[in-house]
């Protein structure tokens, strides 16, 4: 029999001792093993000959296929076997560029179980993005998606470290049997599962300590490249109390999960994937192109999801058809939001609509799941970030690092007192010190506290673009625009999107070199040249040429003067 789940924040207990999330707080402490391993709290625990169900993973024609946790376990021995056998090693680092696909999971597992470093990287990447996150993590093993290899393999001459690349066909789910090896399936040589097939087991999984590294995630800055975020195998517990305060209680009988956010990212991986299968809960997969309102509906109507993890941009999509809702009746009992704000609209929206509460959460890569809010706890102040969550520590500082009473604004903090407190950017000490003042972590975003509680945003400290749930750097932006040739100078900013729908977009403001004037043809190409090197999500949906950029005495772009007069338009 599956072990029984204990959660960390009891909400029935709670609601029946007449507690609140305040009062949670107030009585939790965390305790957290000396050793600790993600592969066998997410699976090997539950991987007891029950065959329960661990995933469901469905591709956007609504082929499908169920796999267990005996299943997943049995794999990713077998590709723990094969990471060792190319000679991977504790500490190196695994990258994946797959969607929500079993063997994207599959390599998670296999990974941490030999105490390599995860790197998720998304299918959305273009060349210039995949080859600087590659090279920089110095990645020495990727699994890879058929339709990226051959861009791979063209920047294989840039990347020393990169020793061994597998391919994962363009197939449908592939069944797996109790041994791990897939069933019925035909794949050409050198392929994921015909090396999975062909492996010797790993035996074991290695014993990593909790402040053993277990993911690298790139986030984006204002200023140069992206920064690999390092995140310890303690970061999964330090996920769960917000994780289960955001579900309104996790878990519940039946429940079964799914998010459309992309398992590249934190909120699809750590924020839904990995805390779900962490209680034996089922998760929902869905390998898609782009987001599709009636797809996403029915696969939830159709599986009984019944927690989710849906980005206030999906729910905005979701509000707009209202006659799938009609068509594919829901069994959510609860939503947690998060990447932008929620607002009062959409949040009734749920209510009257969803009949389901929607709980705003706020976190980052390197501090997630700090705050938010649970309706089963306390009031919802709609538009409010929530609170604290238990086991979270987070303050209002004023810029002379001073912290600040209720009602005054200043930058949001969090203590790095704290399992999910990441270990540091990647080979960059100085980006890691700069984040400090003294234990306080900043987020770099601006808000209050009022005399509840509760945190308020009021915008970022910083120049990041906030965009249907992706944190987007200018910088990364801005260097790729310089390398067009019509391109002299360039500034990132985010505006509001006009739609409504994704918060903010990307505008670009551009200065052409002489002799150049700026047209449709021309925003065109700058468009399309970013999309290639980039992500389609950092791409500009707005293109605005200027004689001059407005620029500080230091020779600096004022980003800050940009946006206001794009208010002023």
């Amino acid at each position: 029999m599956t072990p029984t789940i204990t959660a960390l924040c009891p909400i029935e207990s709670a609601v029946h001792d007449g507690l609140d999330l305040a009062a949670m707080c107030e009585r939790f402490t965390w305790s957290v093993p000396q050793n600790l391993n993600i592969a066998n709290l997410v699976c090997d625990r539950h991987a007891d000959g029950s065959h329960s169900l661990a995933l469901i993973a469905e591709t956007e024609t609504g082929d499908a296929t169920e796999y267990t946790f005996d299943q997943l376990h049995a794999a990713s021995l077998r590709l723990a076997g094969v990471m060792l056998n190319a000679g991977v090693q504790q500490g190196d680092r695994v990258a994946v560029i797959l969607p929500q696909r079993v063997e994207t999971a599959l390599v998670h597992l296999a990974a941490q179980r030999i105490g390599a470093i995860s790197l998720p990287l998304s299918v959305l990447f273009g060349d210039d993005a995949l080859q600087y996150r590659l090279q920089d993590s110095g990645t020495s093993f990727l699994v890879v998606a058929e339709h990226r290899f051959g861009l791979i393999q063209s920047l294989q001459e840039s990347l020393p470290n990169l020793h061994t690349i597998i391919c994962v066909p363009e197939l449908g789910p592939v069944p797996i049997g109790n041994d791990g090896c897939a069933l019925n399936h035909s794949s050409q040589a050198g392929s994921f599962w015909q090396c999975i097939d062909n492996a010797k087991p790993f035996e074991d999984t290695i014993q990593t300590q909790a402040d053993d590294p277990a993911f690298l995630l790139y986030t984006s800055g204002t200023t140069g490249p992206p920064k690999g975020a390092l995140i310890p195998q303690r970061a999964l517990l330090g996920n769960l109390t917000g994780f289960e305060c955001s579900q309104n209680g996790f878990p519940k009988p039946g429940d079964v999960m799914f998010t459309p956010a992309d398992w590249a990212w934190t909120g699809g991986l750590l924020d839904a994937l990995m805390p779900a299968w962490y209680y034996a809960v089922p998760v929902v997969a869905l390998d898609y192109q782009k987001f599709n309102t009636e797809t996403v509906v029915s696969l939830m109507s159709r599986h009984k999801v019944t927690t989710a993890f849906i980005p206030p941009t999906a729910l905005k999509m979701i509000r707009r058809e209202p006659h799938v809702l009609d068509a594919y009746p829901l069994s959510l009992r609860c939503i947690m939001s998060a990447g932008e704000t929620v607002g009062k609209a959409l949040y009734d929206w749920g209510q009257t609509e969803l009949n389901v509460p929607i709980n705003e959460m706020c976190g980052q890569t390197e501090h997630n799941y700090l705050m938010g809010n649970c309706s089963a706890l306390m009031p919802v102040k709609p538009g409010s970030m929530g609170r604290a969550y238990p086991g979270h520590r987070v303050a209002i500082m004023s810029p002379e690092g001073k912290l600040l009473p209720d009602g005054e604004t200043g930058e949001i903090v969090a203590h790095k007192d704290d399992p999910v407190h990441f270990l540091g950017y990647w080979n960059n000490l100085d980006a890691t010190a700069k984040k400090y003042t003294g234990d306080w972590f900043h987020t770099g975003d601006v808000g209050h506290r009022d005399s509840d509680g509760y945190l308020w945003f009021q915008g970022r400290a910083d120049d990041v673009i906030s965009s249907a749930g992706y944190r987007i750097g200018p910088g990364e932006i801005e260097n790729c625009a310089l390398t067009h040739d019509a391109v002299l100078q360039a500034a990132a900013i985010g505006v509001p999107d006009p739609e409504g729908l994704r918060g903010d977009i990307v505008k670009l403001c551009v200065v052409l070199r002489e002799g150049l004037v700026g047209n449709d043809e021309l925003q065109d190409s700058l468009q399309s040249h970013i999309r290639e090197h980039l992500a389609a999500y950092e791409y500009p949906r707005i293109i605005e040429f200027f004689d001059n950029l407005p620029m500080t005495t230091t020779g600096k772009v004022q980003r800050n003067v940009l946006r206001q007069w794009h208010q002023n338009l």
